[in-house]
This record gives structure tokens, sequence and C-alpha cells, in this order.
């Protein structure tokens, strides 16, 4: 039996509707109620982490932080000498007043032992600050370094250059070697030709000229006769012309040079340009070259002095040093020069026979006139002194360069020291090298030597040839 469906009255729907719209309204109130409950909730997590946690987190953020530990380089318990070279070319040799240097590593000091004569610096730095005043007769550069002839220690370096503040003016190989030159040609002469002091030589014309006419062994009656000796100390061109063209030639002049240390570089432990010397030229060429009268041929003063150096050691030169000893903090050693040995160009014979010409210079040749009355000079009476001089104007007739290279050996002791002073007259004629290099020895030989520098002392911190 099927049962009958009652269909719902209009109320019933509109009481159903009414009691459905209410429970919608109270979920809805419900749901809001929960969603303020769980907001108010999480502001106050928020609010007691924030009251809780800041304060550290601020704390954290202005408390001084810890030094970061770093690991420091050792300092080193060593140093080779080109470690000493890259020291040195940061240090202000020139013109210093004192022996002492420092030079600052990672976390180090470095103290520099050098064996300068500080008073003989300090005549030298007066001689440039009186030649700086000058109007008339200033140089336009000057360079005066000298060396202890049986360490090969640099005993004084000082000059200046004002048109080129950039060129060290003491170790710069840019100055025409001139008559200086004379010195591998008579070497060489003495060595390949068995030439002595007194081997008679000739030469026609003028002693300062170097024509082609006087290349000859051709005589005449006015050709002159000279001794090898009185060639060499009055410098005369034509004769060592002839010795470098017609005696010696192209191959001995290029060997002895290099004996010499030409176009090379010793190991030293500063900066050491190498000079230069090339005979490739003409057979004229090859005279210019033998007697200086060229442009070609450049040195500077410190490998002028290690040339002459092979004449007063009995052919052995010396390589210059600058730097005796180095240092740290706690005075442990780190370094010790020793003397080397640079050539062997000559024979002791030769040196000998050398040492006479360069004293013949002095005492009747080209610098006699600068050394007049050494012998009766109360310290200079006490030096063997020999040297030898040059002069040569650049291409454009600006600058003459006036040369003086020699020693002066104490006659008892023998202690020598080697000088070489360049000065680059300009429009006047101004104090010339032999004088300079004159006061230079009477300086280092008037007195007893000082001790070396403490730390607290250190702190004080012509186109004409002759």
């Amino acid at each position: 039996m099927h049962s009958i469906k009652r269909e719902r009255s209009w109320r019933e729907l509109q009481t159903g509707y009414l009691q459905q719209t209410k429970k919608q309204v109270m979920i809805r109130r419900i749901r809001q109620i929960a969603g303020f409950l769980c907001l108010g909730a999480a502001a106050a997590a928020l609010l007691w982490v924030g009251v809780h946690t800041v304060p550290k987190i601020g704390d954290r953020l202005l408390s001084p932080k810890p030094d970061k530990v770093s690991s420091k380089p050792a300092p080193p318990k060593h140093l080779e000498k080109s470690d000493v070279k890259a020291l040195v070319q940061n240090m202000d040799i020139l013109n210093s007043q004192t022996d002492l240097f420092f030079a600052e590593g990672p976390s180090w000091t470095y103290t520099i032992h050098t064996r300068l004569d500080t008073r003989l610096q300090a005549e030298l730095i007066r001689t440039l600050d009186h030649l700086k005043t000058l109007d008339r007769g200033k140089p336009e550069l000057i360079g005066m370094v000298a060396m202890d002839a049986s360490t090969g220690f640099i005993k004084a370096m000082a000059g200046f250059n004002p048109n080129s503040p950039a060129t060290l003016p003491c170790t710069s190989a840019i100055y025409p070697a001139a008559s200086l030159f004379k010195i591998v040609t008579a070497s060489a002469a003495v060595e390949k030709l068995n030439y002595t002091a007194t081997t008679p030589l000739y030469f026609n014309g003028r002693k300062y000229t170097l024509y082609k006419q006087q290349l000859t062994k051709k005589k005449t009656k006015y050709t002159h006769q000279v001794t090898l000796e009185t060639a060499f100390a009055e410098s005369i061109n034509p004769v060592f012309g002839q010795l470098g063209q017609l005696a010696l030639g192209k191959t001995v002049l290029n060997d002895f040079s290099q004996e010499f240390g030409f176009n090379q570089s010793p190991d030293t432990d500063f900066d050491f340009p190498a000079p230069h010397f090339s005979a490739t030229g003409s057979d004229y060429h090859l005279a210019e070259l033998g007697c200086g009268f060229n442009r070609d041929t450049r040195i500077s003063p410190v490998f002028a002095m290690t040339m002459v150096s092979a004449v007063v050691n009995k052919g052995q030169s010396i390589v210059p040093r600058l730097v005796d000893r180095i240092s740290n903090s706690n005075q442990d050693k780190l370094y010790k020069s020793t003397k080397e040995i640079y050539k062997t160009p000559i024979s002791p014979e030769t040196a000998a026979i050398m040492m006479r010409l360069m004293k013949k210079t002095i005492s009747g040749g080209t610098a006699r006139k600068s050394f007049r009355g050494y012998s009766r000079d109360k310290v200079l009476s006490n030096l063997v002194i020999g040297g030898k001089t040059g002069s040569l104007s650049n291409r454009e007739n600006t600058i003459r360069y006036d040369w003086f290279t020699g020693f002066g050996q104490q006659k008892t002791t023998k202690e020598t020291l080697i000088v070489a002073v360049v000065v680059g007259h300009g429009k006047y004629i101004g104090t010339r090298a032999c004088i300079h290099a004159k006061n230079m020895l009477k300086t280092y030989f008037s007195e007893v030597k000082p001790k070396e520098g403490t730390y607290e002392t250190a702190r004080q911190s012509f186109n004409t040839d002759f």
C-alpha cells in the first residue's frame, strides 16, 4: 500500500526558512568571534616575542664585534741580495746625511746599515747647497761618488740634476765617457802590444784634435814624439786614435771593453745600469772610440770607479755595494754583504803601469793645475794620488761634460779611496770636476773616520777633449 506524501503548507515553509536564516547568521557570528580571538592571540604572541627578543637583538647589534684572528706573515730569517736591492730602491741614498736606514715590512722593521761616510756626505751636501745659489757657474748637473777600494763599499753619493729630477746622476749610464775610455785603450796597449810607460809614440798636429790626416804613422820634421805615460797624462787624442784604429783594432777594443764591464751590469745591491760601448763603425770611428772622442760610449760615475778599482787592486775590479748588513726589530741579522771580485781585465803588471800613468796625470798632466801644491798640503801630501780627466760637449753644445775619476792612497796604511765626479757645465764653466775630487780626498783623509750611525742619529734625519 503506497503512502501519500503530504505537501507542506506555506506557513510551515515560512517558519523553516526563518529558522535556517537564524542558523546561518549564528554561524557567521561564531566565525567572526573565532577570527577576532585568533588575531588577538597572534598579536599577544608577537608582543611577547618583541618584549623578550628585541632587546637581545639590539644588544647584539650594538655590542662590539670580536676581533677576527688574522694570521700575520712571519718575518723572514734571511734576505737574498735581490731582496736587499728591492729595499734599497725605496731608500733615499742620494744626498743622505745618515748611514743608517729603515724599511717597513708587513709587521716588522728592517734596520739597514751602510758604510756611508757621514762627514764626507755632509761636506758634499754643503757643496751642492752652495752651487745651487750661484747665478754664474751653476752646473746643469753634478754627480759625486766615492768607494772604498779594498771592500767596494760606497762611502759617498751626492748630486743633482734639476732638469731631470728622476735621473740619479751617480748611477745613470748616460754620460759620454770622453777620455776616461783611454784607461781601457792604454790597458789594452800594455796587455796586447807589450807597451810600457816609456814606449815612444808619435803624432802630428795638435794634442786635442782628431783629424783623419793625424791618423798616420808617417813621420815628418813636425812630428811629435812622446811616451805612453805622457800621452795618457796629457790625454793626447791623435796618439790614442792611432792606437784604436791602427794598432788595436775593432776586436781588441770590443774584447777589452767587455773585460772592463761595458754592456754589463754587476750583481750589486743597488740599481747599476750597464755602460755602453760598440765598435761597429768605420775605421775613423775606431780612432774616435780609442781616444774617447765620441758620444756613443756612455758610462756612469759608479762604473768609472769600477774601472779604477782594477788599477788599484792589481788587475781585479770590485763589485760596488751600499749595504753592509740588515737586521730586524729583534736585532737578528738577516743579511751580511761580502766583498766580490767583478772582473780581472788586466794583469798585476799592467795595473802597476796604469797606476804610474794615472799618477802622472796629477803631477804633470791635465789635472796638474787643479792639484797644484798637493805635495805640500798637510793632508794630500800623505797620499799617492792618480786619476784621469775627460771632457766633451753634448750634441746640442748646451752642456759640457767634465770628468774626473781617480784614487787617493794613504802612504802608510795603504787605505785607498776611489772617487768619480761628473759635472755638466752650462753656459759658464764653474768648479771643475778635478777640484771637487781633490776636496773629496782631502775631506775623507783629513780626520779619523766617524763611527757608524746609531738608531737615534739616523732618526734625525768645450767640444775639445782632454
